[in-house]
């Protein structure tokens, strides 16, 4: 049997429907990633090592979930996240830094992401995801992300203590994205079973 060569139109709904899922990860991703910035705040006012740089940082949860779940998306809203939080919180009087850190905290977890899914073989949305992975890809995450700022850090030259510096964010990221993990996991576990199908 012929099957019938597909329409545009179905073409073109399939691409609007695409777009709008990628739109809506992009913002769910912001809207964590903020989320995340403004419980730090709330929960741990006073860890910070230097300016944007603290020994638990809750948003490094955001920098490497969105990415590892929706893939360019995620890192999309995780880009547009840190420069919000770059440009009008942490480094509003240097806006070339900001620029940098908000494409530092969303290039280092994507690039933990491609190796997850080009190396490690992850598919789409975790769905091989683990627990043997997800504790390579966390101190993975947690070095990549510190060493890429602190080379802007460095080529910028700001007055830095970057082996200092690059420790501190590193266990401070690590620590952040576990807290958030292991959360994410408890609030899970709380939800009730879902209902067994019958045949």
């Amino acid at each position: 049997m012929r099957v019938p060569p597909t329409s545009g139109r179905d073409d073109g709904q399939a691409a609007a429907g695409r777009l709008k899922l990628a739109g809506a990860s992009v913002a769910g991703s912001l809207l964590f990633y903020l989320m995340l910035a403004r419980l730090q705040e709330w929960v741990f006012p006073n860890v910070e090592f230097v300016r944007g740089v603290g020994w638990v940082y809750l948003p490094a949860g955001a920098r490497l979930l969105c990415p590892l779940l929706l893939g360019w998306p995620g890192a999309v809203g995780v880009l547009l996240a840190s420069w919000c939080e770059c440009f009008f919180h942490l480094y509003p009087d240097d806006p070339l830094r900001a620029l940098a850190g908000g494409v530092s905290s969303a290039l280092a977890p994507y690039l933990v992401y491609l190796f997850a899914v080009h190396v490690l073989g992850m598919r789409a949305a975790l769905t091989n995801l683990t627990s043997r992975r997800l504790l390579l890809l966390v101190p993975l995450f947690g070095i990549a992300s510190p060493l890429m700022h602190h080379l802007w850090f460095w080529l910028h030259g700001d007055p830095v203590d970057l082996a200092r510096g690059v420790a501190v964010m590193a266990a401070g990221d690590m620590l952040g994205a576990l807290v958030v993990l292991y959360a994410l996991k408890g609030m899970l576990g709380l939800l009730p079973p879902a209902p067994l199908r019958r045949p």
